[in-house]
């Protein structure tokens, strides 16, 4: 069983306070007995006596009849039995030779410690080994008086358990998380906390949130899982590899009690991110002037009217193929500003769900003309409004740059200076006022339309919060050259100088200021 610093599996032994005549019984005690007129010493008023333990004492098994002697009669009567055998030890010769002297330390012995183990000599009983595997049958075991760990009551005669250094009856010795008795013989020990071993795993083993089932050990018996940096989502190693969808937005797994919509192209969204997915051109365009309202908030108007389309994967794939120029995220593209004429189809009506996926798309093939340097911004469908903002915001940036005469920019410098409007429009709707910059939410009363779920800004749910939080974390934390480190120095330069000093800088020297 693997284990922690803190957690340890112990045993417990089990006990029973009774005693056994033992039929190996020397000369000394036969006469003993006729001594006392026939009175065995294993007997007493219907009391059983029985002489146990490592650590010299006696102890009172369990009563098996009752009269009227008194308790303090039958004390009396041990001690006379006590102070018999060991005036008995200094007169024989044969009972020195079998009973160690009582009186050598100090000249006074201790009867009451010493008797019983040379009385367990006299009858020939090994002692306990404490190393030795536990006997349940064992006629005789060790209970030293004492109180209940537990109850902190005297432990009395029957049944008890050793474990953690301590005495418990067996009632209780119980599961710091169930409350209930352990009666196994191993338990989990966390701290001073004693588990049963299946309450601590369901406690404290991690649990994978894909198939709901205690993530396994690998071959060197340590627990190994796969966690997402952001949302924390951990599951099985197998998973990657299982062909378990994974949402195309958000990256979570998609776990087996909640079911992904499949948007027909290879990709799968998350519930939570299909609240607010944004399915076709129409439904995009307000999103759309918002973000050209943005950008002219701060002081960056287009002067020309851009074509802007909603399409599938497999139209902006193609389209990516026909332009000669332009760099591209891998190993998902989800957005592109042309510079070529192109036919596209794009999304006019929104499609519908069901049965876990999309039904009835419909597209119409639309001839780009080239008026201006560009000649469209495509983004891909079926993901959230602030992803799909993200993106717009995104390509946007690289329409203005072409539309204001900067030429031939490194893909850091281009893609870096993209990268950071995409994450300023995030920042404002996000975290309106966190850089003094313009929220698009502002504009959203003027926009052309006030329908559909682009407009879900003036009071964004939490979840539609935490996953714009998501899309920044991504991009701050994109491990590619021109989309990574490009955004981070771009960033860097932007907060240290500003964002109109900084793309004058770029239009005349082309890099990033320092």
């Amino acid at each position: 069983m693997a284990s922690s610093n803190s957690r340890h599996s112990r045993s417990c032994n089990h006990g029973h306070a009774t005693g056994s005549h033992n039929d190996k019984r020397s000369c000394f005690m036969k006469w003993l007995c006729k001594f006392f007129k026939g009175r065995s010493i294993g007997e007493s008023n219907g009391r059983r006596r029985t002489v146990t333990g490592d650590e010299d004492m006696l102890w009172h098994g369990p009563i098996r009849s009752m009269d009227d002697q008194s308790k303090a009669e039958n004390e009396e009567l041990d001690r006379a039995i006590a102070l018999s055998l060991a005036e008995d030890a200094k007169n024989s010769k044969g009972a020195r030779e079998t009973l160690p002297n009582l009186n050598e330390q100090n000249g006074q012995g201790n009867i009451d410690e010493d008797l019983p183990k040379a009385t367990r000599e006299s009858l020939s009983m090994p002692p306990n080994n404490p190393y030795a595997p536990y006997n349940p049958y064992a006629p005789v075991q060790f209970l030293p008086r004492g109180v209940c760990g537990g109850c902190h009551c005297e432990i009395g005669y029957g049944h008890y358990l050793s474990c953690m250094g301590t005495f418990w009856h067996p009632q209780c010795f119980r599961c710091y998380a169930c409350g209930h008795p352990i009666r196994e013989t191993e338990f989990t020990l966390l701290g001073t906390d004693p588990y049963h071993k299946s309450c601590y795993k369901e406690l404290h083993h991690p649990k994978c949130d894909v198939c709901h089932q205690f993530i396994p050990t690998n071959r060197s018996g340590l627990i190994e899982y796969r966690a997402h940096p952001f949302w924390g989502q951990k599951y099985c190693p197998s998973h990657e590899h299982d062909d378990t969808p994974r949402c195309c937005s958000c990256e979570r797994m998609e776990s087996r009690s909640l079911r992904y919509i499949s948007l027909g192209d290879g990709r799968s969204l998350c519930l939570e991110c299909l609240d607010s997915a944004v399915m076709d051109t129409g439904d995009c365009q307000p999103l759309y002037h918002s973000i050209r309202d943005y950008y002219e908030g701060m002081n960056m108007k287009l002067d020309q009217q851009i074509p802007m389309l909603l399409v599938e994967r497999q139209a902006l794939n193609e389209a990516m193929e026909g332009e000669k120029d332009g760099h591209h995220h891998m190993p998902e593209t989800r957005g592109l500003c042309l510079s070529e004429e192109q036919t596209v189809s794009s999304i006019f009506k929104k499609p519908k769900i069901g049965a876990n996926r999309i039904l009835d798309m419909r597209t119409h093939p639309q001839k780009l003309i080239r008026k201006c340097e560009v000649t469209a911004i495509l983004v891909l469908y079926g993901l959230p409004r602030l992803l799909t903002g993200s993106i717009l915001a995104h390509e946007l940036m690289h329409g203005w740059l072409r539309l204001k005469g900067y030429r031939n920019l490194s893909p850091e410098v281009e893609e870096g200076i993209c990268q950071v409007l995409s994450y300023m429009w995030l920042e404002s709707e996000v975290m309106p006022g966190s850089r003094s910059m313009p929220s698009s939410s502002t504009y959203a009363s003027s926009s052309s339309s006030s329908s559909g779920p682009s407009l879900k800004k003036a009071g964004k749910s939490d979840i539609e919060k935490k996953l714009g939080e998501f899309f920044m974390h991504q991009i701050a934390n994109d491990t590619s050259s021109a989309y990574g480190e490009g955004f981070r120095a771009a960033n860097a330069a932007v907060n240290k100088y500003g964002l109109r000093s900084t793309l004058d800088h770029i239009r005349i020297t082309g890099h990033f200021p320092v």
